[in-house]
Order: structure tokens, then C-alpha cells, then sequence
């Protein structure tokens, strides 16, 4: 409990990001209603992408002979809080079974063989569960436009992050997990880029009509995002490492770049605007 109650405080503090057994990671924490007490009772636990906005945890109490308490408690009220850096949302809790379940256990097991371990390890046949948002589109995040701005724009420096050391690590063969997690990136920078230049960018104009030059710019820029995009697309169905590192050093660069670029634009004006 008190190894938990450190990783929660670090997690919230750092902005989702824990050392100890998670650093270099994917960490959320789930909070479950407990099936006696009634009382909420928070996780930290490692996640997997799945696409469609849904994430993948695995009930595997580190090897235990037994389920672990958070699951048992989301079998019984699967309706759960997820916090995913500075996010939180309502998720409902899906435990997957038969193919669907054993297809996404061999995902896992194929980008960390320590899944495998702890399946052996506990004589049970661990639980694979889906998080499903309860609400389509964004989750709560901070307050401040500026603030969400700067933390979604971390969110996406964080998981490129972590699929460059994936795809460095991945040898000769790219396993299907990476493939979801290269292909739920891409999507989500191509949905927020959208949600910008159809949203926020044409109210930026209104209010700043000196803007016009510089949000053409950063329009540019989503443009050549977009064909980074389709060329790492282009590379995983390649299936070549090689190729697809390159792609992902080409991405990193350019969005880097432009993520500091549109921060330094519009960091200062967001909170002077009723959004």
C-alpha cells in the first residue's frame, strides 16, 4: 500500500510519469469502487494502446495465485475512474474473453515476455480488460486552455518517446502490439491536428486577426505532420525495422519542432480567450 500511495503521488506530481518498476513505461491509475467496502481504491497499473480510445490493462497481481483486488472490484461495479497523465475520464471496464482476449494476452506477451512469466508463474489464466471511455471525444484535463494545450502536446512527446525506444528495441521482426501503438499515435495526432485547424485555429482568427500569417504557418506544418504520418504508415506496412525507425526520427523531429513552435504562439494568447 505504501509502494502504491509513492507511485500515485510521483504519477500526479510528474504529470503521469513514475519511476521504480514503471519508469520508461505506460502507467495510468485506475480507480475501482470497492466490491465490500463501497469505497473508491486507486491503482497504479502498466497499459496497453488498443485503438478506438480504449486501453488494455492485465490482471496479473505480479504472478499471484489470485486475481488482484482491483479486478475483483470491477467485476463487480465495472464502472471505473482512469487517470493518463494529467486526463481523467470515465471508463467502463470490458473483461475480454475467448479469441478477442487471447489475441490481445499474445500481443502483450509478444512486446514483453514478462506477461508470459507471470501467467506461468500464477496457474492461472490471466484477465486481459478493456477500458472503454464512457464519453467520445477529449477527456478532463486541465482547466487552463494553456495548460491543456501544453498537456496534450506531452501527451504525444511522451508516447513518441516511448514507441522510438520500442522500435529501437524491436529486432528484426515489428510485433503486433507495436503496430497498434505506431497506428493509435498516428491517429490521434491526426484527430487533434483536425480539431485545431477546424476549431481553434478560425476562433484565433476572429480574435487575433494578426495571427493569420502565423496560423498559416502552423497550418503548413500540419500538413507536413500529415505526410510524416502517412510515410510511417507506409513503413510499417513495409514491416522493415529499419525503415520504420527512420520514419519515426523523421516524425520526432518534425513535431518537436512544431509543438515548441505552436506553444510559443499560442500559449501566451489562450488564456485571455473565452473558450
Amino acid at each position: 500500500m505504501d509502494f502504491n500511495r509513492q507511485i500515485i503521488e510521483e504519477f500526479r506530481a510528474g504529470g503521469g510519469r513514475a519511476g521504480g518498476p514503471f519508469e520508461g513505461g505506460r502507467l495510468l491509475l485506475l480507480t475501482t469502487t470497492g466490491a465490500r467496502s463501497g469505497a473508491p481504491h486507486t491503482t497504479p497499473l502498466g497499459y496497453l494502446p488498443d485503438g478506438d480510445g480504449r486501453v488494455l490493462v492485465i490482471a496479473s497481481a505480479g504472478g499471484a495465485p489470485k486475481n488482484p483486488a482491483w479486478f475483483r472490484n470491477l467485476v463487480a461495479d465495472p464502472r471505473v475512474t482512469v487517470e493518463s497523465g494529467a486526463f481523467r475520464y470515465e471508463a467502463d471496464a470490458v473483461v475480454l474473453a475467448g479469441a478477442e482476449r487471447d489475441a490481445a494476452f499474445a500481443r502483450a506477451v509478444e512486446a514483453d515476455p514478462g506477461w508470459g512469466e507471470y501467467e506461468a508463474k500464477s496457474g492461472r489464466t490471466l484477465p486481459v480488460v478493456a477500458l472503454v471511455p464512457t464519453v467520445a471525444g477529449p477527456p478532463a484535463g486541465p482547466e487552463s486552455p494553456a495548460a491543456m494545450l501544453v498537456a496534450v502536446h506531452d501527451a504525444f512527446r511522451r508516447e513518441l518517446e516511448l514507441i522510438r525506444a520500442e522500435v529501437a528495441a524491436s529486432g528484426a521482426v515489428l510485433g503486433a502490439q507495436l503496430r497498434v501503438n505506431c497506428l493509435t499515435l498516428c491517429r490521434g495526432l491526426g484527430n487533434h491536428h483536425m480539431g485545431e485547424d477546424q476549431q481553434m485555429f478560425p476562433l484565433l482568427e476572429r480574435r487575433h486577426p494578426e495571427l493569420a500569417p502565423a496560423l498559416a504557418r502552423l497550418r503548413e506544418e500540419h500538413e507536413a505532420v500529415k505526410e510524416l504520418l502517412d510515410e510511417l504508415r507506409r513503413a510499417l506496412d513495409s514491416g522493415d525495422p529499419a525503415s520504420l525507425l527512420t520514419e519515426v526520427e523523421r516524425l520526432t523531429g518534425a513535431l518537436e519542432a512544431h509543438l515548441a513552435h505552436e506553444e510559443e504562439r499560442l500559449v501566451p494568447l489562450l488564456d485571455t480567450l473565452d473558450l
